[in-house]
């Protein structure tokens, strides 16, 4: 254990300095059952996170219920995931002459690495993704700035633990430590009691700088995804960049054991590596397009308390249908009875055609058409008579009987079967 600095604090001097105390203990005891915060302010920043990333999913166009159902797999895979980074980069806690490998099952006690958590949950959600047929970077956009959100509200837990904090500091808001003990009369920051308010030391509260470092990040990506409309993971992006940002220069303020590479701790580097990643990404991925429509990827899929609504809307169509039908029969018999007159009237009336448009057709083609008695006879008049073409006939005979003349000649002929066998004759 590293060795403790004891600052002492008078009553006189304590009524001017301004710093922030710590709770006196992290969990309480429900009979046999202990309530732990730091399990608390998981817990209530994964169903923030869940709430906020259904709230946004809805609201671009997607199917409700569709992040909850995927975040069953999500959530699971990313608690094994960021324990499983705890657990590898702070071995020496688990394994060795002074480890307890029991304790790795212990994720109660606090060690949640964020990079191990987000990477095996984005398997778990991938697999939900898959399960749900919906692309995985549409899913990260509509979650991303509930999951910072959710980090901010866990990253109290720390405090009710009293851990991951910096060096020793004089500022007004430093985080007062307090020396607690367990029932057993050992030390210990997790499951004991504070002894006093009296500070053992006050220090940088390192977890509240990210905790505010991360609710910029939420409003960074909030403004960033309405402003120019990411899609395609880039809202993700922004937020793992943003995040990464802070953390690098946090991380550096923390004073708290953890293994190092290069003269620097490991969460150092993985973030400088993991923000170049997603500078990149969000780049790169700007060739994409723009947003997806998640309602055409899902089919605008109405909720199941709107079907007895649209059984009803299609009924009345039917019915709509229905009555246009029958008026449309009901048109159709009024205009067939005002044209029986004019058909009568037509057959009674002698058509004038040219004589000439008969000299044109070949005397074989003429030959094969079949005579039509019910077809009126056409008078020969000279050529010259031609523009006087049924000047007393109706317009809408003269129409009826050209389009009857045109469906009857053969294709590139224009004479009428009738004629031609009146000449013949």
């Amino acid at each position: 254990m590293s060795p403790v600095t004891v600052t002492r604090v008078t009553v006189a001097s304590s009524v001017f300095l301004a710093s922030i105390p710590s709770p006196d203990r992290g969990v309480w005891e429900l009979g046999p059952i202990p309530i732990r915060a730091y399990a608390l302010c998981v817990i209530a920043g994964i169903i923030a996170a869940i709430w906020w990333g259904e709230r946004r999913w809805i609201a671009r166009g997607g199917t409700p219920g569709t992040v909850i159902d995927i975040s069953v797999f999500a959530v699971p895979f990313g608690l094994v995931g960021g324990r499983l980074y705890h657990v590898i980069t702070d071995n020496q806690l688990y394994f060795g002459a002074d480890g307890d490998p029991v304790k790795i099952l212990m994720i109660w006690d606090g060690g949640l690495g964020i990079w191990g958590a987000i990477a095996l949950g984005a398997v778990g959600a991938w697999i939900g993704c898959r399960v749900k047929k919906v692309p995985l970077p549409v899913f990260a956009d509509a979650i991303a700035p509930g999951v910072v959100l959710g980090q901010a509200i866990g990253r109290l837990g720390n405090y009710f633990n009293q851990e991951l904090y910096g060096g020793p500091t004089g500022l007004p808001w430093g985080l007062e430590i307090y020396r607690r003990i367990n029932e057993s009369g050992a030390e210990d920051n997790l499951n004991g009691v504070a002894v006093n308010h009296i500070p053992v030391q006050v220090v940088h509260p390192t977890f509240l700088y990210e905790l505010l470092w991360n609710l910029g990040v939420v409003a960074l990506v909030v403004w960033a995804d309405r402003r120019f409309r990411l899609g395609h993971g880039r809202a993700f992006a922004v937020y793992v960049a943003g995040y990464t940002a802070g953390r690098t220069w946090i991380e550096l303020m923390r004073s708290d054991p953890a293994n190092e590479v290069f003269g620097a701790r490991v969460n150092v580097w993985v973030s400088i590596i993991v923000f170049l990643g997603a500078i990149a990404y969000l780049v790169l991925a700007k060739r994409r397009g723009p947003r997806e429509d998640l309602a055409a990827i899902q089919g605008s899929v109405p909720p199941d308390t709107g079907e007895p609504a649209v059984e009803e809307a299609t009924d009345v169509d039917d019915v709509a249908d229905a009555d246009a039908e029958k008026a449309d029969e009901t048109d159709d018999e009024a205009a067939e009875s005002d044209d029986a007159p004019a058909e009568a009237e037509k057959s009674d009336e002698p058509v004038d055609e040219p004589a000439k448009a008969d000299a044109e057709e070949p005397a074989d083609a003429k030959a094969d058409e079949p005579a039509k008695a019910d077809e009126p006879a056409v008078a020969e008049e000279p050529a010259e008579a031609k523009p006087a073409e049924s000047a007393d006939e109706p317009a809408d005979d003269k129409a009826e009987s050209s389009t009857d003349e045109k469906s009857e000649e053969p294709a590139g002929e224009k004479k009428e079967p009738s004629s031609s066998t009146r000449t013949e004759t």
